[in-house]
């Protein structure tokens, strides 16, 4: 039987996940007219940019915690059968994940549906941009950085899966390396710094799969017990 409390943790963060975002599209899209459509945005005239921006972050930042939500349905139908119950995970997460892209673009749409109407300004627009989104770009800096801290001290203690000297290839690590590739030669740093995030990460994945291949090959049943 799996750890209760993780069952009944994800599920409350799942729940969260459905209270915050069902916040967020209810000020991003509630119409007292009532005149919703999926071709037409009239009804996001109902609500000002300043409600529409407290909308949108409710749901930008509450649609991830759906991943966990997803990770409880996994927890709940594994003992059925945990290959079809991940199955479901990687299903559910994704969708949810395109869901996430999907909410946070909402602002968007209600920012140039007022453009229609009141005449904002281009530099209106662009100044909403930068307050919408520039900012949740923070987030994975901070995550990035959070997650970084906890994969050196995992791997330093040397109950992890990787050897400890990996402990120098973090995340934050390989992305700060792509600015000094482009602070030392530019002319290769261009074709990183538009990308450095997914170089870091895709160079970390690259690692740690390998280190999962070698463990595989040399001690299965200790990785198949983990």
């Amino acid at each position: 039987m799996e750890n209760l409390r993780a069952i009944q943790l994800t599920g409350l963060v799942g729940l969260l996940a459905a209270i915050l975002v069902g916040i967020g599209e209810f000020l991003l899209h509630f119409d007292p007219l009532a005149r919703f459509s999926e071709t037409s945005y009239e009804f996001m005239l109902a609500n000002s940019d300043q409600q529409q921006t407290v909308g949108h972050f409710f749901g930008a930042l509450g649609a991830p915690l759906y991943l966990v939500g997803c990770w409880h349905i996994y927890l709940m139908l594994k003992p059925a059968n945990k290959t079809i119950a991940f199955v479901a995970f990687l299903v559910g997460a994704y969708g949810f994940v395109i869901g996430g892209q999907w909410i946070a673009s909402r602002a968007s749409i209600g920012a140039i549906t007022h453009l229609q109407d009141t005449g904002l300004k281009l530099d209106d627009l662009v100044l909403l941009y930068q307050l919408r989104y520039e900012n949740l770009l923070t987030v994975i800096r901070i995550t990035t950085v959070i997650l970084s801290g906890i994969f050196i001290y995992m791997v330093m203690t040397g109950n992890s899966l990787y050897e400890r000297w990996q402990a120098i290839f973090s995340p934050i690590f390989l992305l700060l390396m792509s600015f000094v590739i482009y602070v030392v030669t530019p002319d290769i740093g261009k074709y990183l710094m538009p990308i450095a995030l997914n170089v870091g990460f895709g160079l970390f994945f690259i690692m740690s799969v390998i280190q999962a291949r070698n463990i595989a090959r040399d001690y299965p049943l200790d990785l198949e017990n983990t």
